[in-house]
Formats: structure tokens, sequence, C-alpha cells
């Protein structure tokens, strides 16, 4: 124990299954007691003091590690939260009791309890005070859960005028200032201690995002890109070259009771230094009258930088019902949630239930407030926009197409209605409404990612492929994380430059196990068919279909690529017969390896029976080489009818 450090007297602190002895540093799990350092127990006292709160590297590095004492403190605490995540059972990319804060510190989860009689830790409730507090709580809930949905888009504004008061004094021209022409939103972090309160935080980050990136004169890096960074330990200026931003705004989200308060701050990309910040703290009233301000706010300081067509678009079209609101944002987290789950064979299962529970919430939206446009815009892409394979249904189409267009009935100009319209356009072969919708998204929203991969996708598929480099050049600014740069590649038969793409998601970790599926392909356009065979391989074991991977070992070691092949294709043919779904161009591509094209054909009917993703790229997708010569596939190009 450091010689600052005086501990209480008789006190005992319960959480889930393990008690804290203060006065023994002793700590036990149903009695037994536990071994831990004297270290880690110090980190744990602490945040359990804070209860919940975030506690600082620096705070934690003062309050253990006296002045004097001269060590590599970096490596030291993570040494020391390693052994107590080590002894209550707990990791790091999981946490039930210690979450790490990305470039902020830690916070203890669970629930804090004092049963000892003597000295009661700072922020630690007993019983009888948590459950008046609940006992009070649920007698305001029903005030403070649509005012909170107020107070999310209230200071997500106060956010955004507040960053541009900061960022008109460095607009070019002006000396001794950073100039600042692009900029990350990292995820704001959820600290109310309430896992339950993530969509919030989530909510707040993403309208954050889309508001900053309708102003064209600052490129604003997309969602996708940055929720890679949720719970990173990455510094922030390596943050800021991988994203290619010249600064970076984070934040954090507390709700406690019928207070909200959220702290954001912007730094400079290259020096991590703090060009500004603030915390805005109100109660719900107070964040209602806060509106007129803000909006005064916006139009003084930001002016100059928007066009006339961008304040349109960026001020208040209605009076928001907060409940619609909340709504709202509760189906989009379980919509994001289920986006993420399209890789895994297991993972597939939950995606359904979750999209279930996204589309209830924005229903449930749109029937709390008939004109808030987002909660049709949240219908028109579950019905209409494929989350992952299987595809939604096509009898889904009229209804999502008359989704989409309730939501810019209202908001006309809401680009990402366009985009997703787009995206139905694509699949229905319907070209020349899909390059407008594409187009009138990239008008309306020039930093929007998914608008520039939309129209990016309807060039390449109508065989415009420097055009469509283009756009994914500028999709590849705005969403690092995105490949389209690398597919177009692969349609321009630039297979090396595709391979070294895929070699560098590897690397980077980046579309998981998907990457070894893609490099498969490349291989095996360059006649690399064992390296190929090797990352299918690895591809089927991570996708959960060890019995596929187990095929392809098997038919190369009996012989070669061909009979790898066809133990491949005989695979997916009996789990299809069990009910497993697959992308009918898998199947159809094989068989055109192997020569069997009655075979292949028949998959790529299938393939235009449900408006697959293949069908609007068979011009220039070089999967399909293997057939283009037989008459009937210029009968299924006929049909698909692109330009």
């Amino acid at each position: 124990m450091s010689s600052t450090e005086v501990r209480p007297q008789g006190a005992t602190i319960r959480f889930d299954a393990f008690e804290v002895d203060l006065h023994s540093g002793e700590l036990r799990k149903h009695g037994i007691k536990l071994k831990l350092p004297e270290q880690s127990f110090q980190v744990l006292q602490v945040l359990m003091e804070r209860d919940g709160g975030v506690v600082s590297r620096a705070e934690l590095k003062q309050r253990i590690w006296p002045a004097d004492t001269y060590v590599d403190f970096d490596h030291g605490l993570n040494n020391v939260v390693k052994r107590l995540r080590e002894t209550l059972g707990d990791s790091a990319e999981s946490p039930r009791y210690i979450e790490t804060v990305a470039r902020r510190g830690y916070r203890l989860l669970a629930k804090v309890e004092r049963i000892g009689a003597s000295v009661e830790l700072p922020g630690v409730k007993t019983t009888a005070q948590e459950q008046d507090a609940e006992l009070a709580q649920k007698g305001r809930d029903w005030v403070v859960r649509p005012a909170f949905a107020v107070a999310t888009a209230a200071i997500t504004l106060a956010i955004i005028a507040a960053a541009w008061l900061w960022l008109g004094d460095r607009i070019p021209g002006k000396t001794g200032h950073p100039r600042i022409q692009s900029l990350a939103v990292l995820p704001l972090t959820n600290l109310s201690g309430d896992a339950g309160q993530q969509y919030i935080a989530d909510g707040i980050t993403e309208t954050l995002i889309t508001n900053l990136s309708q102003i064209s004169a600052l490129k604003v890096v997309s969602r996708t890109s940055v929720m890679h960074y949720r719970k990173t330990d990455e510094p922030l200026p390596q943050i800021a070259r991988e994203l290619g931003v010249d600064a970076v705004v984070e934040g954090s989200v507390t709700r406690a009771g019928d207070r909200v308060r959220v702290t954001a701050q912007l730094i400079e990309g290259n020096t991590d230094k703090h060009l500004w910040s603030k915390s805005y703290e109100r109660g719900l009233q107070d964040v209602l009258a806060l509106q007129g301000d803000i909006a005064q706010t916006i139009a003084k300081e930001i002016s100059v930088e928007l066009t006339p067509e961008e304040r349109v678009r960026m001020a208040p079209h209605q009076p928001i019902n907060l409940r619609a609101m909340e709504d709202y944002l509760q189906g989009e987290y379980h919509y994001q949630i289920a986006r993420e789950l399209v890789s895994h064979r297991e993972a597939r299962k939950q995606r359904q239930p979750e999209l279930d529970i996204a589309l209830n919430f924005f229903q449930q939206s749109a029937k709390e407030d008939p004109r808030y446009a987002r909660a049709y815009l949240g219908i028109g892409e579950i019905w209409g926009v494929p989350a992952g394979f299987p595809y939604p249904p096509l009898s889904m189409e009229t209804p999502a197409r008359d989704a989409l267009a309730k939501a810019l009935e209202i908001e006309p100009d809401m680009a990402e209605a366009y985009v997703a319209r787009a995206k139905m356009n694509l699949r229905a072969w319907k070209w020349r409404e899909a390059e407008q919708d594409a187009k009138r998204a990239v008008e309306l929203n020039p930093n929007l990612a998914a608008a520039h991969d939309a129209y990016s996708a309807y060039l390449l598929a109508t065989g415009q492929l420097d055009e469509a480099m283009k756009e994914a050049e500028r999709v590849q600014e705005l969403d690092p994380g995105s490949d389209r740069v690398a597919w177009v590649f692969y349609c321009q038969r630039r297979f090396d430059r595709f391979i070294e793409l895929k070699k560098n998601d590897i690397a980077r970790h980046a579309f998981g196990t998907m990457a070894h599926y893609d490099l498969g392909y490349g291989y095996e356009r360059t006649g690399m068919y064992k390296e190929a065979v090797e990352e299918w391989e690895l591809a089927e074991s991570g996708f959960g279909y060890g019995e596929l991977a187990e095929a392809l070992r098997r038919g190369y070691a009996a012989g070669g690529f061909q009979r790898a092949m066809r133990e491949w294709v005989a695979g997916w043919e009996a789990l299809v017969k069990k009910g497993e779904p697959v992308y009918p161009e898998l199947p159809a591509y094989i068989y055109g390896l192997i020569g069997d094209r009655d075979r292949a054909f028949a998959w790529l009917e299938k393939a235009m029976e449900m408006h697959s993703s293949g069908p609007p790229n068979f011009k220039v997708d070089p999967t399909v080489d293997a057939l283009r010569s037989d008459p009937r596939f210029a009968e299924l190009l006929r049909r698909v009818g692109a330009p």
C-alpha cells in the first residue's frame, strides 16, 4: 500500500458475487478468499469509490504510484488491471466488471453495495437508499425517457454550434491557428452506468456525424469507419492518421436521474492537442428552452460556411415528438446490430430477431408521430435494402418504396432515403432510376459515403469503370474502412492490385473473415490455386462451416484444385438440401470453374429469380467469365438490361 493510502475501518463492499474487506485488504467470492496483488486491490478500491464513474489513468497514477517511484507507468498499470481482471474472471474484450474507456481510463460496471456498518465510500449507496432512489425514479420515468430524447437533439446541435464557433476563427486566410478541413466524430462513450442507454450515445454520435457531413466545405468520416474505434486504446494521432483527418471530436454522455451531461472536445489530429472542449449539463426544462439559443448560435456562427441550401437542410423541419424520436433511436441501434451480424453461420441466426425488434421500434415511432420522416426511412431500409443474406422477399418491395416515399414527402432533401431507393433500384434492375437517386443523394450530401458508394455501384454495374473508380476513391476518403476501390480493381481485371488491397485488409483486421474469402477470388483469377484454396479454407472455418473447410482440404489433397472445387460445391449442395441459405452466385461460380455449365446456369437462374446481388454486375463481374461464351449468358444480360 502506498504511503498516501488509508483504508476505512470495518467497511465491506459487495458487488455481484464478490465481497471486498477494505480493512483487511481481502477479496472474497462466495466467502472464499482470492489472491489479489496489492496494487490491483488498490485499483479496485478506487473504482468502487467512483461507483460506475470513470477513473482516469492519471488519477490512478497519482493515487497508487508514489511520485518518487520510477517505473513504466503505462505498462505497469496495464499489468495491474490485467491481474485484477484475471482474478475476477473478467476480460477486456467482453467486460462484466472492469471496462476500459478508450483514452480515458477505467470504470466498474457492477453495482456496488455497502454491507458494513462503518464507513461509506463516496458514491456508494446503501440498499435502502437504492430502493428509495428506484421508487423515485419509477415515478418520474414517464418524464425522463421522452425528455431525454429532446436532450439528445438539443445537445447534438449544441456540440455542432460550439465546434463551428471554434472552427469559424480558423477559416482560410487567418493565421496562428491550425486549419481544419476534415474531422471524425468518434463514438461518444456511454457513462450512465447503464448499458441500456447505449443507444442514446450512439444516436447522438450518428446525428452529430449526419449534421456535420452536410457541410460541403468539411470532410467528415462516415459512421461505419468510426465505430471501429468504440473501445480502442489507440492514441488519437494514430486514429487521425488511419482515418485521414485533421481533427477528432470525442466525448461522453451521462444520464443521472433527470439530469443529462454531455462532454465534447475537439482535438488536433497530429498533435493530440485539445483545441476546444465544453460540457453541457441541463435539467430537463432547461434543455427544452436551450433549443432556441442553439438555433440562434448556429445561424450566427456558421452561416459564412454554409450555402443557403445547407442552411435550409440543417434547420429543424418541425417540432419533434419525443417518444417518436426515442423509438427511432432504439430502432436504429438494433438495426445497426443486425447489419453487423452478417458473416458467421450462428451469428446470422440472431440477425432476423434484431431486425424484427428494429422494425417494431420504427413502426412505433411512426405511430407516435406520423410526420417523423426518419421512422419511415428505417422501415423502408429494413423492408427494401438487404442487411445481409437471405434478402428481404421481393413482396416487400412495394411497402418499402411506399415508406421511403413517405419519408421524402416529409423531408424532400433526405439524402439517406435516396440512397436506400438507389440500392433498391439496382436490385430491381431499374437503371435510370438508380442513377437519378444516387446522383441526387450525392448532390444533397457530398460528404455522405453511402451516396458515393451507391453511385459507384451503379457506374460499375453499367461498365463505366473509370468513373466508378473516381467515386470509389471518394468513398474511401469518407469511409476508410470501405473496400469499394478493391472491387473496382477486381472488375478492371487488375487482380494484382486487388490482391494487394485484400492482403492489407487482412493485415489491419478489416472485414474479418470475409477478407480471406475475397482474397481467394483474386488468387483464383491469377492461377494461384493452392493459395486460393487455403484462403477459402480459412474463410469457411471463420464463417462456422468447418465441414466445408474440411471438404476443401480433402479435395485438394486428393486431386488438386479441380477436385477441391468439386468437393466444395458438393458440400454446399448437401447443406442447401438441409435448409442452409446460400448465395446462388457461389455454386454457379464453382460449377463454372469445373466446366459444369448446366448446373452453373441453373444456379444463376435462381439468382435472377430472387434478384440477388450478382445479376446487376453480370456485365463486368470476373466470377462469371467462364460462362460468358455460352449463348445463355447473353440472354441473362438481356433480361437484366444493364446499359
